[in-house]
């Protein structure tokens, strides 16, 4: 967190008669007094020659569409025309300015025309204290007990919370650790968070776990290793799914899985595929046929257990179904780690090369891996008095969004709103325009959202029509224009009930 003001490069100044003049900031609650030619403490206002400026540019999205709405791409097809309508333009909150003092109309109220529909789309850099983020890691291995806090600089930012499948889960920031406790750890939290929305590596430690660097949209690094791939499902899946091939080739697979472990002669892929008994034993607790829990403790070694070999999970062959030269595959659920294995004369499996068919197989294993990678999904509660910036009466705009009039984005990417009451909204911050996130040190975040509707249902909803403007009159000046990222829908889209929004 940068909290002193820097000067400003000769490109701002240039040109411009510095005087002796000093602004307050009023774009958020620090209130700060910028001297001449310095940015206030979030490096996002500055006094130009006594003039309150936004340093950042404005973001609009910009698309170039055929006469029959096709996006234009850059290699054209032979019996394209060349006939392009102008560039269709959207405007996001990034760089657009908040509303506080909260009682004014949003930055930008920009009315345009879309397929004949007059539309309207409300922009503000939210201000939000009740923000976090959810944090997916795909890795098998440990990262530490559920609850447990998770640190950056030796403050608490958040907790390791319920595994999902194949994916460790973080839950990061939040009004408590941001406000609730000291300054140190509201600042900590906020540059974390700031960092993980913009696509920056936050190194973070689980207290009793792991050192984890997260970056969204890159491979988690844990206790220093980088994670490759994100296992194919539980030991129990993994079987269903390769049972087939194994069929001939082995008498028996032991798929080893922090969660549940796979036995092949046992699990019910194996008995539809007549595979006989081994003999085989398994520590743990058995669930159903072919199924086990708990078999070794959590950890960052075979199938994310605390094992480096695999045979301490197994106990004695029954000696009454096992027989000498007992062929045994002992894989973990990203084909990480393997080893093949043959009972001797006393029924003890030893380590032998793995035939060339079973490499196949296993390889087969971590082909079907997907890439692991860690997700950042921004979530923030724009239930609160951002409202007023967009309705003299903000319970008509929450009622608008639930029922599908308004469309809600974020810096122009999609967003999930949970149901219930307020405005709350997650987004993949990968599907946003670069640094689209800023942050005030109250401390709190900055991110954009946008509502779009047609004008007439905003006249309804008591929209400040007084301060609605058209798209033209913007022009270009601290803007600029960026290219919607390709996987996301063009904001002006067919709601979720289906009404044309455009």
């Amino acid at each position: 967190m940068r909290r002193r003001v820097r000067s400003m490069s000769l490109e701002e100044q240039s040109g411009t008669q510095l005087g002796e003049a000093k602004v307050r900031c009023d774009a958020c609650p620090v209130m700060c007094i910028i001297k001449l030619g310095m940015t206030g403490a979030c490096d996002r206002y500055a006094n130009l020659a006594g003039e309150l400026i936004r340093v950042d540019p404005h973001i609009l999205l910009e698309r170039t569409v055929s006469r029959d709405g096709e996006l234009v791409p850059f290699s054209q097809p032979a019996d394209w025309d060349g006939t392009i309508l102008p560039p269709q333009r959207f405007v996001t909150a990034i760089g657009a300015g908040t509303t506080y003092p909260d009682y004014k109309p949003a930055p930008f109220i920009v009315s345009s025309e879309v397929d004949g529909v007059d539309m309207v789309t409300v922009v503000t850099e939210g201000i939000f204290s009740y923000c976090g983020v959810k944090v997916k890691i795909d890795t098998d291995r440990f990262v530490g007990p559920e609850t447990n806090a998770v640190r950056v600089e030796g403050e608490v930012v958040g907790h390791v919370t319920t595994g999902e499948y194949g994916s460790q889960m973080l839950s990061l920031g939040g009004v408590h650790h941001l406000t609730g406790g000291s300054k140190k750890e509201g600042r900590v939290a906020c540059q974390a968070l700031l960092d993980l929305c913009n696509g920056a590596a936050v190194e973070m430690q689980v207290d009793g776990g792991a050192t984890l660097v997260v970056q969204a949209g890159q491979p988690p690094i844990v206790n220093g290793t980088t994670e490759q791939r994100m296992r194919v499902g539980c030991g129990s899946a993994t079987i269903g799914i390769f049972a087939r091939q194994w069929l001939g080739k082995v008498d028996e697979v032991v798929v080893v899985d922090d969660h549940i472990t796979g036995v092949l002669s046992e699990h019910q892929a194996g008995k539809l595929l007549d595979i006989p008994p081994t003999g085989i034993r398994l520590k743990g607790r058995r669930s159903t046929p072919g199924r086990y829990f708990q078999v070794a403790e959590p950890g960052t070694g075979w199938g994310g257990t605390n094992i480096s070999d695999p045979l301490d999970i197994l106990g004695p062959f029954d000696p009454k179904t096992a027989f000498p030269g007992l062929r045994l595959l002992m894989v973990s659920t990203t084909g990480e780690h393997s080893g093949y294995y043959e009972l001797d004369e006393s029924l003890v499996p030893v380590a032998k090369e793995m035939p060339a068919d079973l490499v196949g197989a296993v390889d087969k294993i971590a082909e079907n891996c997907e890439p692991a990678m860690c997700t950042v999904l921004f979530v923030g509660g724009a239930g609160g008095s951002l409202r007023a910036g967009v309705t003299d009466n903000p319970v008509r705009l929450t009622r608008s969004v639930k029922e599908a009039l308004t469309k809600v984005t974020s810096g122009g990417a999609p967003v999930y709103l949970w149901p219930g009451g307020g405005i709350t909204f997650m987004v993949d911050v990968t599907r946003l325009p670069a640094n689209a996130f800023g942050y005030v040190p109250t401390p709190a975040l900055v991110a954009p959202i946008e509502f779009t509707l047609r004008l007439d249902d905003y006249e309804a909803l008591g929209g400040h029509m007084d301060h609605v403007r058209p798209l033209a009159s913007l022009g270009d000046t601290g803007r600029r224009q960026v290219a919607p990222h390709a996987e996301n829908p063009w904001p002006f889209a067919r709601g979720p009930a289906g009404r044309r929004l455009s």
